[in-house]
């Protein structure tokens, strides 16, 4: 059986208020190299269905513009605030949808996997996750803001855990 190695992954890292996305691409080396990364940001007043009409507006857009192979997608992780929680929840299912819509194969990664995938170590700090990002992807300086930093961390977890699944 062929297995599907991806291109070019796009990594999100879901919220309402600030989504990270970082975009990592294979070269032609096999390498997996920066692409380029950012965050969408919605308005701090708008209804939450205002806020994820933005999100999906702005995915879309990213998705038709870097035409991604993989999107991978941090797994929800409900810490004590379930409110936020939920709102999370819906933006992971606009980005399940615009992945479906596209006919782009998605992935979840849980944060541990992530952690484990960059560090080495499960438990690792978000300085250390920075400080592996940058030297995984060889670039100058940390990615930033840090949302996108996480968003490239989940895009190499994800790449690993597709292959493997394939």
């Amino acid at each position: 059986m062929l297995k599907i190695v991806p291109k070019r992954i796009l990594g999100i890292d879901p919220g309402y208020a600030r989504l990270g996305f970082g975009v990592i691409d294979r070269n032609e080396c096999g390498e997996l190299i920066y692409g380029t990364c950012g965050v969408i940001t919605t308005s701090p007043g708008a209804a939450m269905p205002d806020r994820l009409l933005e999100i999906a507006n702005d995915l879309q857009s990213l998705i038709a513009k870097h035409k991604p192979e993989l999107i991978v997608l941090e797994e929800l992780f409900f810490g004590q605030n379930t409110t936020t929680g939920l709102k999370v929840a819906e933006v992971r299912g606009v980005i399940q949808l615009l992945a479906a819509e596209a006919h782009v194969a998605s992935v979840e990664v849980k944060p541990v996997e992530v952690k484990l995938a960059v560090t080495g170590d499960g438990h690792a700090d978000k300085a250390q996750m920075q400080k592996m990002i940058t030297l995984l992807l060889k670039l100058d300086h940390k990615p930033s803001p840090d949302d996108a930093a996480d968003a490239l961390a989940i895009a190499w977890a994800g790449e690993g855990k597709y292959r493997l699944t394939q």
